[in-house]
């Protein structure tokens, strides 16, 4: 829980800091998703900074949508956005990932914390689909 706090606290900081708000935390309590989301309003564009609940890595994506009950699931879509990568990264509270890591592959010797359950399950073809998803 400890680490939620500095997620939001970071989240703050960091939105502030390069023109943004942030608008919603959606704190995942559940079993899916394995992440949670700060959701920073630009001007331009809203954008999700990802943190995941197993590893503590964060990243940018395309929010999800959430309408009462029903929420999105699938693939998350990472975008750039360096301002906020690099406000992120100058923080140094997190391990922050690009796009162009996320899209890499996965490889299980890198993350041993992650269930070598799941990924022999889920099959994922990218270092994002195996740190950010919603398998149960």
């Amino acid at each position: 829980m400890h680490e939620l706090k500095e997620f939001r606290r970071t989240c703050c900081l960091v939105a502030a800091r390069t023109g943004g708000r942030v608008v919603e935390f959606r704190v995942a309590d559940g079993v899916t998703p394995n992440f949670h989301q700060a959701i920073i309003d630009y001007r331009e564009r809203l954008v999700a900074v990802v943190m995941a609940r197993d590893t503590g890595v964060v990243a940018l994506a395309v929010p999800r949508g959430v309408t009462g009950a029903v929420r999105e699931a699938g693939p998350l879509t990472f975008v750039d956005f360096p301002k906020l990568t690099g406000a992120l990264v100058d923080n140094g509270r997190f391990v922050v990932l690009t796009t162009d890591e996320l899209a890499g592959p996965f490889k299980a010797a890198e993350w041993p914390a992650l269930s070598s359950y799941d990924v022999q399950s889920w099959k994922p073809e990218t270092l994002g689909e195996t740190l950010y998803n919603y398998w149960d």
